[in-house]
């Protein structure tokens, strides 16, 4: 693969995915804007969730089924109209409905790397889907940022307006880009869904990795679902820019992507597993000991981020090599489980922060990959007596 390719498969991964948190910045904003309350404005973050997660189940499987060049140029035009309708709304619903389908839509991410999997030799498959997904996490943790210092400086309708522009642009050169790839099944869209359930019962590994993968993005959601309330707190006094900003320390997490697809590539999966699960932890313990001390905090983010990063990247890294001809749908459903982690560790977050503050939150967040850790000790004594292909 040229590595003009693999940098445009980078970016629009990153492009993409940071439609899923441009609104999480802009709450407050909108709440005054249309006169809800803070629990219906909420559900703007919600619903673009539960619209991604519907995609993952409904819509990511499709890339197995149907031309994949064609199938993402069809999912981005509709991201595009449905952008352009949040930015231009005149009520609340009408924002809820487009956040709801450029959400769904915005799957195309998802797409892309099974794409970049199935383009890569074998010999570097690991290392490019590294590359390719160094741009996607660096979308989602730089969306935060963009839209806070865009809502500010010319209204959050920009925000909206502007990602429509950009996907409109993106839908053009991917099109251009990218080689027509026939689908790898000829078999009806109702039994794809239905095989993609089955391949969960057919390779323990992917609903391991998934598991493991929930653990990490649930620690991950936690931490940054409530550092914003420690940041904008009495001890430092952030302002929603500031909080942005901040998140810019979490992007530098991102250059361990390519590592971690290098290590996957030399067979190391299994004690990198480990190390990055036992990190994250580590990284949790730093953030709840420096809770007023924006360095510590700064450090935990960027060694949290690297680690959760590096399980992403080891984990498809695993379940690609499980069937090379149903990428899309084991992608499908890795994504899906990891994601539901990632949902349920934002709440669990928010409630502990309620409950105990930032120390109630580190507990939290150091708990979740403990637990992952211990079942991977538990697969790392049992390996020897499973199939090769599950091993990792």
């Amino acid at each position: 693969m040229p590595g003009w390719l693999i940098a445009l498969l980078a970016v629009a991964s990153g492009m993409t995915v940071a439609n899923l948190y441009y609104a999480q910045p802009l709450l407050s904003s909108l709440r005054d804007v249309f006169h809800v309350s803070t629990a219906t404005a909420g559900l703007l973050i919600t619903l673009t969730q539960v619209g991604y997660v519907i995609g993952m189940l409904f819509l990511v499987p499709l890339g197995d089924r149907l031309e994949k060049r064609g199938l993402i140029t069809a999912l981005l035009a509709i991201t595009t109209l449905a952008l352009a309708a949040a930015g231009l709304a005149t009520d609340f619903p009408m924002l809820l409905a487009a956040s709801l389908i450029s959400g769904t839509t915005s799957v195309v991410a998802q797409i892309l790397v099974p794409f970049a999997a199935s383009l890569a030799p074998d010999h570097a498959r690991g290392r490019i889907v590294g590359r390719v997904m160094s741009g996607l996490l660096t979308g989602i943790l730089l969306s935060r940022t963009l839209s806070s210092l865009v809502s500010d400086l010319a209204g959050w309708r920009v925000v909206y307006l502007g990602s429509a522009v950009l996907m409109a642009l993106l839908a053009v050169a991917l099109r251009a880009a990218l080689p027509q790839h026939a689908p790898t099944t000829t078999v009806p869209y109702v039994q794809v869904l239905r095989s993609t359930v089955a391949l969960v019962r057919t390779h323990p590994a992917l609903l391991r990795r998934g598991l493991y993968q929930a653990a990490m993005f649930g620690a991950f959601s936690a931490f940054w679902t409530t550092i914003s309330y420690v940041l904008t707190g009495p001890h430092f006094h952030y302002s929603a820019v500031g909080v942005g900003v901040f998140a810019l320390v979490g992007a530098a997490g991102a250059a361990v992507a390519p590592l971690a697809g290098h290590w996957a590539d030399r067979g190391l999966v299994r004690p990198l597993t480990g190390v990055a699960l036992g990190v994250a932890a580590l990284a949790f313990a730093t953030a709840g000991l420096g809770r007023h001390s924006v360095a510590l905090l700064a450090l935990a983010a960027i060694v949290l981020d690297m680690a959760v990063q590096t399980t992403l990247i080891l984990g498809q890294h695993t379940i690609y090599q499980l069937d090379h001809t149903a990428r899309a749908r084991l992608n499908s459903a890795f994504i899906a489980t990891f994601f539901i982690g990632g949902a349920l560790g934002s709440q669990l977050g928010s409630i502990a922060y309620r409950a105990g503050g930032w120390s109630a939150v580190a507990v939290l967040g150091s708990a979740l990959p403990v637990l992952a850790l211990l079942h991977w000790t538990t697969e790392h004594r049992s390996a020897g007596r499973r199939p090769p292909r599950d091993a990792e």
